[in-house]
């Protein structure tokens, strides 16, 4: 029996004790229940703020590809002006070539008929 005395007797020491620690309990399911009631508006805020996020990143990766093509096209624009400046050089260099070559030609031709006439008119001579 004293045994069952000096419990509770121990029971009356330790009851202080667990009030304090059954309204740390309430006082947490009752913070916790609350911010579960939230949750429907935290849940929206959170899916708004990811749906946010992944259009940020979506928008910011197209929007870094869209100016990696545009830097690409501007490196290919240069180039075919570069080659067009080329292309154009060379027609003109052939333009000039193949004039001098028609000159060289012609003045080829007026020596040779120089030559025949003067070969004819030997001939007839002798």
């Amino acid at each position: 029996m004293t045994a069952i005395k000096s419990t509770k007797s121990g029971e009356h020491d330790q009851q202080p004790r667990e009030n304090g620690v059954e309204g740390e309990i309430r006082e947490f399911v009752r913070r916790d229940g609350q911010a579960l009631r939230r949750a429907p508006e935290s849940d929206s805020e959170l899916v708004a703020h990811n749906i946010s996020t992944l259009l940020q990143r979506v928008a910011g990766t197209s929007v870094q590809e869209v100016d990696r093509l545009i830097a690409e096209l501007q490196q290919l624009r240069e180039l075919l002006h570069q080659e067009g400046a080329r292309v154009q050089r060379e027609i003109t260099e052939y333009a000039h070539l193949s004039q001098s070559a028609m000159q060289s030609t012609k003045i080829i031709a007026e020596s040779l008929s120089h030559w025949k006439g003067d070969v004819t008119a030997r001939g007839a001579r002798v």
